[in-house]
C-alpha cells in the first residue's frame, strides 16, 4: 500500500455547510474502504490548509479517482503528495547510482 498525505482547504461551499462536515467525513472512510484504502489519520489544522489526511492506497489510480470523488462534491479542494516511509526512503537512496 501507498501512503499519501493530502492537504485540505474549505471551499465557500464547505465553511458554509461546516457543521456537515463530520458526516462527510464518514462518508469518505467508508469510500476508502470500498476502494481498498484507507484513512489513517485525519488532523483539523491551522493555517494555510484547514484539515489534513494520512492514507494507505493501493495505487496512485485509486487516489486520484477517490480525490476526484471527493472533490466533485464541492466541500474541499486538494493537494495530495505522495509519501514514502523511511523503509523505502533507504531503499531508494540505496537505488541512486554513483556519478
Amino acid at each position: 500500500m501507498a501512503t499519501y498525505i493530502t492537504l485540505m482547504k474549505f471551499t465557500q461551499k464547505g465553511a458554509e455547510n461546516i457543521r456537515g462536515g463530520p458526516a462527510r467525513l464518514d462518508k469518505a472512510k467508508k469510500l476508502f474502504s470500498s476502494m481498498g484504502a484507507e484513512i489513517k489519520a485525519f488532523y483539523l489544522v491551522m493555517g494555510s490548509y484547514d484539515a489534513i489526511s494520512i492514507t494507505e492506497e493501493p495505487d496512485d489510480k485509486t487516489a486520484a479517482k477517490i480525490r476526484l470523488a471527493i472533490g466533485s462534491q464541492g466541500n474541499v479542494s486538494t493537494e495530495t503528495l505522495r509519501a514514502f516511509t523511511e523503509e523505502e526512503y533507504r531503499d531508494i537512496i540505496k537505488g541512486i547510482p554513483n556519478n
